[in-house]
């Protein structure tokens, strides 16, 4: 995966309405539905690939930062409210979401987060 095609990737999955993309990471989480097999690694491998393009940048784009806020702010919150719910979330995605956040972190910073 290239630099461009992981921003847009990312940007896809967390931006605009979940009306016209149904399937994205967030818009799965919204509707209660665990993200779609692959989708988390997909996000993960993004992130890794955002990270090396930008970390070297004195700043980063407000698309961008609006997307890495929503996949460590408004997933986590989401994943927390279908708990409330009752939904039944795949086991490991608790600890997706640690692992996406820390990416995000990771860009913000410039500095891997492991």
């Amino acid at each position: 995966m290239d630099f461009d095609t992981a921003r847009q990737f990312v940007l896809r999955q967390t931006l605009g309405p979940s009306d016209d993309r149904p399937d994205t990471f967030i818009a799965c989480l919204r509707q209660g539905n665990p993200p779609i097999p692959g989708q988390v690694t997909s996000l993960l491998l993004a992130l890794k690939v955002l990270f090396g393009g930008l970390k070297q940048e004195p700043s980063l784009d407000r698309p961008l930062v609006q997307a890495l806020f929503i996949l460590t702010y408004e997933s986590r919150r989401l994943f927390k409210a279908g708990q409330q719910r009752g939904v039944t979330w795949p086991p490991m995605l608790d600890d997706d979401l640690i692992r996406i956040a820390k990416g995000a972190e990771s860009i913000v910073f410039g500095e891997w987060q492991a």
